[in-house]
């Protein structure tokens, strides 16, 4: 069972922004920047290009409806998408919000945010999310 399968079982605590029957969005812990949220399908997939065509198609109107409320949330140009799938065996999609195409170096240095930040970003997203359905 991956990490993010854990944090969608309810095992390891997340700052959840968004959630419906299959699919799972929430803060990175190791963020680009304020509101770096990860995307995640429920069901453990390791490869993204392993979803079927319709999961795949579902996964990214769902990233799409949380990028929305990102952006409606946090000061930015627009949210950058990113797959990059290697540190974790579980297929996800990461949503930056970015001011400049450098904010989406995934070499730059990773932000850190109080607990409460975190918490209080999360919410705001999901609020925004929410509000939107």
């Amino acid at each position: 069972m991956t990490i993010f399968s854990r944090i969608v079982a309810g095992e390891i605590p997340s700052y959840k922004c968004a959630e419906n029957e299959h699919f799972y969005a929430f803060l990175d812990i190791n963020p680009l920047a304020k509101g770096h949220t990860l995307v995640i399908p429920k069901r453990e997939v390791d490869y993204i290009f392993d979803l079927t065509d319709q999961e795949l198609a579902d996964m990214q109107v769902f990233a799409k409806h949380v990028a929305i409320a990102i952006k409606k949330v946090l000061p930015c140009i627009k949210v950058g998408q990113a797959v990059l799938g290697l540190e974790v065996p579980h297929a996800h999609i990461h949503l930056v919000p970015m001011q400049s195409e450098g904010d989406l170096n995934f070499a730059n240095p990773k932000k850190q945010f109080t607990p409460e930040e975190m918490q209080q970003t999360a919410d705001a997203i999901r609020a925004a999310y929410d509000s939107a359905l």
